[in-house]
């Protein structure tokens, strides 16, 4: 069990979680990853929120349509091989003019050994700059909260899609 966020020992992941609870949101999507595998954790053992495992990260961008339609907010984690995947589906939220926030493991960058990983990893801020997405990233520990604060406003008060790119940086390159 992790100490509660702002004291002594806690996570930059626990104090993530809980931004994410004070903005209200209470539905998670997310293709399973371990760079979210705290956020993951934390919310299937929270029962006030609703976890949902997605097939594709495309589900997750209707999810969180939905969750608006309904009233709810949501989060869609993905891995930046995930982002190719819902490319097409990121016009819902546009035409739609539904809010999106979403938090994206990078891969293909900093550190990366996997071949197979760069050529998504190098295209997703473009990507998602071309489909109307507001896109943020985080390096550091102590930037990861105040950037996820901004880009929950952006998304859920300005109504905008946003996705915030924790990098390999952030999160140090997997051993391949």
């Amino acid at each position: 069990m992790s100490n509660a966020p702002g004291t002594p020992g806690s996570s930059w992941q626990d104090e993530l979680y809980a931004l994410l609870r004070r903005h209200r949101v209470t539905q998670f999507a997310y293709v399973p990853d371990a760079g979210h595998r705290r956020l993951i954790d934390r919310s299937l053992a929270d029962p006030e929120v609703r976890s949902v495992p997605l097939t594709t990260e495309e589900e997750g961008v209707a999810q969180m349509a939905g969750a608006d339609l309904g009233g709810a907010r949501g989060v869609l984690l993905m891995q930046s091989s995930g982002v190719g995947n819902c490319v097409n589906m990121l016009s819902l939220m546009r035409g739609g003019r539904f809010p999106l926030l979403t938090l994206v493991s990078m891969r293909g960058e900093f550190g990366e050994g996997n071949p197979w990983q760069f050529p998504m990893g190098q295209a997703v801020r473009p990507v998602l700059e071309a489909m109307g997405v507001i896109v943020l990233r985080v390096e550091r520990a102590d930037e990861v909260v105040p950037t996820v604060e901004a880009a929950a406003t952006m998304a859920f008060q300005g109504g905008q899609s946003v996705a915030v790119l924790l990098t390999q940086k952030l999160l140090g390159a997997k051993a391949f």
